[in-house]
This record gives C-alpha cells, sequence and structure tokens, in this order.
C-alpha cells in the first residue's frame, strides 16, 4: 500500500504513511501541533478518519510507526504479537473495529482474551475513531485483575494511590499526609510517595517508614517511593523494604534512553521484585507512570502523534504484567494538553487504551497551574473515569501536591465518586477499614476523632526508633 487517502467535498486529502495519518486523524492538542504534525484544518482531520477507518488492522503489523530496527519497543510489539489471540479480528478494518469494539459481542471475555493480539497502534488508531462516549462504553467493559496485597479491579471497585508528598521529605510531614489518607479512606493501590531527591538514604527513609506503618497497623496495601529504578535496585540488594519497583516509561527507545531506562534494566528490576515475594494476595509488583508528550518533550518521537506514542508505552508496561499503570494526563503542561477539554479527551483514550490491552489503568487527573484548566474540570474527569471503570485514581491531601506543584484530585474526591457511583475499595481495604472503626453497616465512612482514633500514632512524634 503506498499512502492513504480520502476525498471529502470534492478534495483528495493524501498522507504519506501510517505516522502521518495516525498524525492527522487525532483530536486537536497542542502538542501535536508543537511537532508539527497536526492535521492542518478540521476539514483534514476529518478526512483522515474516514481514510484511517478503511485501513485493515493486518497493516499495522507490516508498517511499523516507528522503525523496526532502530527501536526495541516496536522490537517488542512485533516479535511478542499473539496471532492466535488477534484472529477473531484479523480481518477487520480500524472502522470495522469500533463497531466490534461496541457490540456486545466484545463483552468481558472476549475483551480479555483479544488483549494480547492488540498492538498499541491499533488500540490508538481505533480510538482516534471513537467519541468520549464511545471511550467510556467500551473501557467500561474490560475487567483487568491485579493482587499484591490488596485486589485492584474488581467490578464495584475504586481503588486509590495515596501520595503523601512532602517538598523536602520530612517523614513527620509525610506520615501526617498518611494519616490524613488513610482517615478518609484512602490507599488500598498503593501509598507512593514521589521523593523531591533521589538519594538512596532518603528513599530508604521513605520506604522503611511506610513499611513500618503499613506492618504495625497490619494495613492490606502496599507501599512505594518513585524513584528510578536504578535507586530501587540498588535498595533491593541492601535488603530494603521494597514492595513495588515503580518507573517513568515512554513508547520509543529513545525516550526511554532519556528516562535512563532500557527494557534489561526493567528486566532485571522486575526478577528483583519478584524474587522478594513480599505480596500476600498475588504477586505483580511493578508500577509505572506514563503521559501523553513524554516522547516529544525528550526530542523523541519520530513524526509521530502523542497519544500513538503513549500507547506504545503500554506495550512496555504490558511485558511486565504490572500492579499499576497510571498516566498523569495533564502533569507535563498546556504545551502538550492545552486545556480541560484537551486533558478529559486524553485522559478517556489513554484510559480505553491501556485497559484494552490488558492493562490495571488508573490516573492521575490533574493540571498544572499555568493551564487552562480548573477545579470543575477533575470533577468532570473524576466522574467519566469512574463511569469508564478505572481501576485506581491518585488521591492528594486537598487535591493540591505541594511538593510536584500540580493540581490533582483529593481524598475527598474519591470518596464523592465511590458514593455517587455506588463504588468500593478494594475488599481487603474494605474489611480493614471496618475493622479498624472507620467504616459504618453500611460501608459509609465514619465521622472520627482523628487525635482520639488508634491511628493517630502514625503521625504522633516521636518517630518509631527503627526509622528515626
Amino acid at each position: 500500500m503506498s499512502g492513504y487517502s480520502a476525498v471529502l467535498g470534492g478534495r483528495r486529502y493524501a498522507f504519506t504513511d501510517l505516522a502521518r495519518l495516525l498524525a492527522a486523524a487525532s483530536p486537536e492538542r497542542s502538542g501535536d501541533r508543537l511537532a508539527g504534525i497536526a492535521a492542518d484544518s478540521a476539514q483534514e482531520r476529518v478526512a483522515a478518519r474516514l481514510a484511517l477507518a478503511e485501513v485493515p488492522l493486518e497493516r499495522f503489523l507490516a508498517e511499523p510507526v516507528v522503525p523496526y530496527e532502530l527501536d526495541d519497543v516496536t522490537r517488542l510489539i512485533v516479535d511478542g504479537h499473539d496471532r492466535a489471540a488477534f484472529a477473531p479480528v484479523a480481518g477487520l478494518t480500524v472502522g470495522e473495529f469500533r463497531e466490534w469494539l461496541l457490540s456486545p459481542g466484545a463483552d468481558a471475555g472476549a475483551l480479555a482474551a483479544l488483549a494480547p493480539g492488540v498492538t498499541p497502534e491499533m488500540a490508538a488508531a481505533v480510538s482516534k475513531l471513537m467519541s468520549n462516549s464511545d471511550l467510556v462504553a467500551a473501557a467500561r467493559k474490560v475487567r483487568v485483575v491485579t493482587a499484591f496485597r490488596s485486589t485492584i479491579g474488581l467490578p464495584g471497585r475504586l481503588a486509590t494511590r495515596l501520595q503523601p508528598n512532602h517538598p523536602t521529605d520530612d517523614p513527620a510531614g509525610v506520615a501526617a499526609a498518611v494519616l490524613d489518607g488513610l482517615l478518609l479512606g484512602s490507599g488500598d493501590a498503593v501509598i507512593g510517595v514521589n521523593p523531591a531527591g533521589d538519594s538512596p538514604r532518603a528513599v530508604r527513609d521513605l520506604l522503611e517508614l511506610l513499611d513500618t506503618v503499613i506492618a504495625r497497623h497490619a494495613i492490606p496495601t502496599q507501599s512505594c517511593v518513585l524513584c528510578h529504578v536504578t535507586t530501587t535496585l540498588r535498595l533491593m540488594e541492601r535488603g530494603a523494604p521494597v514492595d513495588l519497583v515503580f518507573q517513568s516509561i515512554a513508547g520509543t527507545q529513545a525516550a526511554n534512553a532519556s528516562f535512563g531506562v532500557t527494557l534489561a534494566l526493567l528486566d532485571e528490576a522486575h526478577a528483583a521484585v519478584r524474587e522478594l515475594g513480599r505480596g500476600t494476595v498475588g504477586g505483580n509488583a511493578m508500577y509505572f507512570e506514563t503521559g501523553q508528550g513524554s516522547a516529544l518533550s525528550a526530542g523523541a518521537h519520530h513524526g509521530v502523534d502523542q497519544q500513538t506514542l503513549e500507547a506504545r508505552a503500554y506495550a512496555v508496561a504490558r511485558r511486565y504484567r504490572p500492579l499499576l499503570v497510571n498516566t498523569v494526563v495533564g502533569f507535563i503542561g498546556p504545551e502538550y494538553l492545552y486545556d480541560g477539554r484537551q486533558i478529559l479527551r486524553a485522559a478517556l483514550e489513554d484510559h480505553f487504551c491501556g485497559k484494552l490491552l490488558g492493562l490495571p489503568m488508573g490516573l492521575d487527573v490533574c493540571y498544572t497551574n499555568h493551564a487552562d484548566a480548573d477545579d470543575d474540570d477533575i470533577a468532570t474527569m473524576l466522574t467519566v473515569l469512574g463511569v469508564a471503570g478505572a481501576s485506581f485514581l491518585i488521591c492528594t491531601p486537598g487535591g493540591d501536591d505541594i511538593m510536584l506543584n500540580y493540581q490533582s484530585a483529593s481524598y475527598h474526591d474519591a470518596l464523592y465518586l465511590r458514593e455517587v457511583l455506588g463504588l468500593r475499595p478494594a475488599p481487603e481495604f474494605e474489611s480493614w477499614l471496618r475493622a479498624v472503626g472507620l467504616l459504618d453497616e453500611g460501608g459509609a465512612l465514619r465521622e472520627v476523632s482523628p487525635a482520639a482514633h488508634p491511628l493517630a500514632a502514625i503521625a504522633a512524634p516521636p518517630l518509631p526508633p527503627e526509622i528515626s
């Protein structure tokens, strides 16, 4: 096939290759405009979607958007493709694939069986033909269940990451934020700290603080300090209490290299954390974060649109069967996602593509303070993503991350979403909340006196001797 084209309004629009076609078919976003690959007009965008709808899914296996010989993520996608799983949709075009995904035949079982046969480019392509409501309806049907000390992704459940960041990694400040989150029912996905620095000593102090809290109060959750994977590897070798290995990843080899990451390094970390065997109800022990625009910001996008590259990052994540994958949708800034409308669309695309590929998708519904967005945008996104079946959400004290300096969802936002959609925490965590008196008989959060509750010991000085 030599190029792609469609006629619209008597004019023929031509696209030289799949990468150009996918970029032109993408909904408007500032990052693609910055890269010089966005459609020149709304008419060209519609024409690109008409052409994309006629592309056979098989074509994505024959024409990688990033050359096979230049990129290990492409090689991972092509060499790891499951032909048997792909067989039920192998004869479809992208447009027909959309119709199938929205049909009753595409139920949870069929979608789970299909996941290994879908490539990121196929997922990105079909998402470009879908409305926001299509993305919600299709993603909602997918079930991806993972487990470590709590079970994530079960029907009717919504987990949360308790994010107790502190601008100086002060243990007392982190502990206070942990207490705040637990008393508001957050933390079943993970208690995860973004460290202000990456020194092994500071990271180890945070790991030991979180491990002590979890062990002393028998909390069925996992901890993570989101440092670079090399730091975590070094600490595992020294016996630090590592539950999950974290790393930010992207959709091209060059973008991952800008993070100081290779697939071989991730292989090593995955093997090391699995060997520790610290999980009690499961062994999914990796945690990845991604975000549209990361490859472009690293100058490693190869002329491919940011949403397709984001989906390619999910191929990297899928290799390691992670407990959690979090797309940080608005964190990079308005240069890549300009306003609340673009952030919402990106969130729905990321969530759908990740789940279609078989990943336990969660979101940091967030924006930077120089973006054209506000807290009402966060409320809208939270509600829509809750309907779409997101596995977990990021929650920060008051919705304001004082270390990373961006706006996100709060612990109270998670309570709102659980209440209006009838969702519950992870089952193990829900039982613990009830056992420590934080849930009433109907499953609603009790109002308690923080100072009088046994969990208050978490934030009471002095710190436990083993971490002081």
